[in-house]
């Protein structure tokens, strides 16, 4: 499998572990991993400031986002500051920042953007995921202007959940590359 597009890993809180499907993916196709300063007690301006930076290493007409988690509410907030056309954006298991049950340390990631991002996406959900309701994540996905992929009972689809290599995941990858 081969890609024409820049894909640029953006993992969530925490960064993604070895066996995570975005680590998998980032070695097995040389993508680029974003790199925050801070994983553990982020600042979403600072966040920001770093994908753009990325971003913008590149043509952002030929740059895919894959963003896991709390990187899905990140990249809303980039282009609502931005509004940058890139090619496609994969988010997959927004968190809910504004959830009783949300993780503390975060700082600045609260309300979620209900924005339309300037480019195609794709929101990859599960019914059953711990940091998000099934009903505010297709709220989140609606309100960006995504197609809506609804997985099951996957949890936060990350290696506790079993997702690892995530085949069918790397599919829809391969689609917003294809440009459709």
């Amino acid at each position: 499998m081969t890609f024409n597009s820049d894909i640029l890993i953006h993992p969530g809180l925490g960064n993604s572990g070895e066996q995570h499907w975005q680590s998998i993916w980032e070695k097995r196709f040389n993508f680029i991993r974003v790199e925050q300063q801070d994983w553990e007690t982020p600042v979403c301006a600072d966040w920001v400031k770093t994908l753009n930076e990325y971003v913008n290493r590149h043509d952002p007409a030929n740059v895919i986002l894959v963003c896991h988690s709390l990187a899905c509410a990140t990249i809303a907030y980039w282009a609502a500051e931005h509004n940058i056309s890139i090619k496609g954006a994969l988010l997959v298991a927004p968190s809910d920042t504004e959830a009783d049950s949300y993780p503390s340390g975060t700082s600045g990631f609260a309300p979620v953007p209900l924005t339309k991002l300037p480019f195609r996406s794709i929101t990859v959900i599960s019914d059953n995921d711990f940091y998000v309701s099934p009903e505010r994540a297709r709220l989140f996905a609606t309100s960006w202007g995504s197609e809506i992929v609804n997985i099951g009972d996957a949890g936060h689809i990350n290696v506790s959940a079993g997702y690892g290599e995530w085949d069918a995941g790397l599919e829809l990858l391969k689609k917003l590359d294809a440009g459709y």
